[in-house]
């Protein structure tokens, strides 16, 4: 046999051998049971949590019937523990895995609610930042805008229909949410039966008529306008009322 063959033989029996290594110790981690669960619950920006490692431990029992420690590794699918996480509102991402020491990881990225809806029929919840509703927290209480009044039923649609006024909410808090000056100084919006907006200021005691949606940019750019160079001098506690429904008018009602 010459030198080449025999390297060949030499060469595959080595690839066999480290084949059954490798099969060896993958039959031998899956029958193991895992070391323990390490639960990130990453904060949201304001540094707060909507849930925490109980909360995702619970849910996760949910979707095996008992706690993941008790089950061999083997019996763990991980694409199915994130997509059974990711059906929970408060979760935008879940990534699960298992680590060099046999530890099950799980990631959680948490939905961000940016609306709080309290319409007139009792219904009270969050919107996050994509229009996906989310219920209240026992946790904490997320300090956003808070909509109130004549708001329609959530829809799992609302955002691709042409004319919906919940859509409108939406994406009126959407455009002060965006602005610095109105995102601090904006507590409340109040939607009339006829489906017209008043915003409730965090200072002072006025309120804004805004009406519709409509040219809404340039209504809060003339509101801006008439805060930082006519509210100053007038005084926050002049005015019952500010109403910007009317082109490049901002009219105040005093006490």
């Amino acid at each position: 046999m010459n030198r080449t063959k025999l390297r060949k033989i030499v060469w595959i029996s080595g690839l066999a051998l480290l084949a059954v290594v490798i099969i060896s110790a993958i039959g031998k981690r899956e029958g193991a049971y895992p070391e323990g669960v390490l639960v990130t619950v990453v904060p949201l920006p304001s540094g707060q949590s909507l849930m925490n490692e109980n909360d995702v431990l619970d849910l996760s029992k949910k979707v095996y019937g008992y706690q993941l420690e008790s089950q061999s590794i083997g019996q763990i699918d991980v694409k199915r523990l994130e997509d059974m996480l990711e059906t929970d509102p408060f979760v935008r991402d879940a990534d699960v895995y298992l680590d060099a020491r046999n530890k099950v990881n799980i990631l959680i990225r948490q939905r961000e609610p940016v609306l709080r809806i309290i319409d007139n029929n009792g219904l009270n919840y969050y919107l996050d930042k994509d229009g996906m509703r989310m219920p209240l927290s026992k946790r904490f209480t997320a300090h956003v805008l808070v909509a109130t009044g004549n708001i329609p039923p959530y829809d799992p649609t609302f955002m691709e229909r042409k004319r919906n006024l919940l859509k409108d909410v939406f994406l009126l808090s959407e455009i002060i949410r965006g602005d610095d000056f109105f995102r601090v100084m904006t507590e409340q919006l109040y939607v009339s039966n006829r489906g017209e907006f008043t915003l409730v200021p965090k200072i002072g005691d006025h309120k804004i008529m805004f009406g519709h949606l409509e040219q809404a940019e340039e209504k809060l750019r003339k509101l801006k306008i008439f805060y930082q160079q006519g509210m100053p001098y007038e005084g926050w506690k002049k005015y019952r009322t500010l109403d910007v429904r009317f082109k490049g008018q901002v009219i105040g009602k005093k006490r």
